[in-house]
């Protein structure tokens, strides 16, 4: 009698599980997906490139349709919002939003792909319309919404993160006057302060009005809609309203039937995703802690590319491979215009802040040779231990060309190498691509320098 497999999320992590799972165990295994929106398998990352109008969507985003899933022999259920588990009985307890009926599945397996929710500060008036946390393509949906109809004027957005900076940008695409609102000194706080100006200067030229060292107080509203955001004792005019805070693991389901919680509110996993202490049950993606290698403590950093590998270690391992996911080292990009931002691993900020010894060094350097048509300018920025010289960290913000090095530098944090054997890769060159020492490999020989 074959197995049942349930999966309680339908994006990244648990159709990344389902759909490797199936594969593995044919029909020796029944899977069951219980997702609450009407999408499966999209990019969330993609929402502020179509708030733009940079790319189609809702459904450009998608990378596999419930039907497609289907044909595949996944048992795909929209609409229906796991609502508690109970891992004594191994049943799922589910409701469906086409009738409100409610039902229970029993499971020989289950995975926890429950996600993440935006972060919303705690203020008045935060529950009003044109106010949006997005991370569900419906989230998108009501925003486009929003900046379509109406003819809004005004978009302020609060956090000055990732997801705040593109979602500013998306605004001033769309024609909006668009003011950025953040509670730290520079925008992209996982940068040091510094490198996080150039940021600000970027967004400045491009028209945005950014605030830093404020925190939002309130939300006015005229009725039921947002009219303005109240911040440092200042009121800002706003049609619309995003949060770019980031966003918190969507656990309470998982809290309330035991599974264990972390310190960032995720659950805590083994590195094949098995639950601790709970035979059987899976979680992955965005609603689970990592394993920092760097810090070797858990951490919580939400992305689509973890939410994907970990799902299929879930997948290979709950039908009989094995696999693990071996942890982040903190790793990420995005671009405001023309500026792209890239940072792995510590700055030399998060290094102070946590007590360990680092040492930096910054160089201006050009992403081709000097003398190439097209030589745009970057910053690289690489951070050690003083003693080993083992690499710690690197930020890289210039122009078209430049963030995609940050890769390098996450390979030798991975690999734990040193500064030594950064400057002595064999790295490619030719004068449209970078100068004859790649501007890695600069910046690891003044780091030396500095070392020395």
């Amino acid at each position: 009698m074959a197995q049942r497999l349930v999966v309680i999320g339908g994006d990244a992590a648990g159709m990344s599980a389902a759909s490797t799972a199936k594969r593995g165990a044919g029909d020796d295994l029944e899977v069951v997906v219980l997702e609450r929106t009407s999408w499966t398998s999209y990019s969330a990352c993609g929402i502020p490139y179509w708030a733009s109008g940079d790319v189609d969507g809702p459904e450009g985003l998608v990378a596999r349709s419930p039907e497609q899933h289907r044909e595949r022999g996944l048992d795909v259920r929209i609409g229906a919002e796991a609502t508690a588990i109970d891992t004594t009985a191994s049943t799922v307890h589910f409701r469906s939003f086409d009738d409100g009926a409610e039902h229970t599945l029993g499971y020989d397996h289950l995975l926890v792909a429950t996600g993440a929710e935006p972060i919303r500060p705690s203020v008045p008036g935060g529950d009003a319309r044109g106010v949006h946390g997005v991370q569900t393509l419906d989230d998108g949906c009501r925003l486009i919404d929003s900046l379509t109809t109406g003819d809004p004027k005004r978009a302020v957005v609060v956090g000055a993160g990732y997801i705040g900076i593109e979602m500013a940008e998306a605004c001033v695409q769309r024609g909006l006057e668009t003011t950025v609102i953040d509670k730290a000194p520079e925008p992209m706080g996982t940068l040091d302060a510094d490198l996080g100006r150039q940021v600000h200067e970027a967004m400045e030229q491009m028209n945005i009005d950014v605030i830093t060292d404020t925190e939002v107080e309130e939300f006015e509203t005229e009725g039921d809609r947002v009219r303005g955001v109240v911040a440092g004792g200042q009121a800002y005019a706003a049609d619309v309203v995003i949060f770019g805070l980031g966003v918190r693991p969507r656990t309470q389901l998982a809290a309330a039937a035991g599974l264990p919680l972390g310190a960032y509110g995720g659950i805590r996993v083994e590195p094949s995703m098995a639950v601790p202490g709970l035979p059987g049950v899976w979680a992955a993606g965005d609603c689970v802690e990592v394993w920092d290698r760097l810090r070797e403590e858990f951490t919580y950093i939400p992305l689509g590319t973890h939410a994907n590998k970990q799902g299929r270690a879930a997948g290979l391992n709950l039908s009989g491979g094995h696999a693990v996911f071996a942890g982040v080292v903190g790793t990420a990009v995005t671009k405001v215009c023309n500026l792209e931002v890239a940072r792995t691993g510590l700055s030399q900020t998060q290094a102070d802040t946590a007590g360990r010894d680092a040492v930096s060094a910054t160089i201006e350097t050009t992403t081709r040779a000097g003398y190439f048509p097209g030589a745009q300018p970057m910053t690289v920025r690489l951070t050690a231990e003083p003693h080993s010289g083992r690499l710690l960290g690197a930020q890289i913000i210039g122009k078209e060309g430049s963030a995609i090095r940050i890769d390098t530098c996450a390979t030798a944090l991975w690999t734990r190498m040193c500064a030594q054997d950064l400057v002595d890769l064999d790295l490619a060159y030719a004068p449209p691509f970078s100068s004859t020492w790649d501007p890695i490999q600069v910046a690891a020989r003044s780091l030396l320098g500095e070392l020395r």
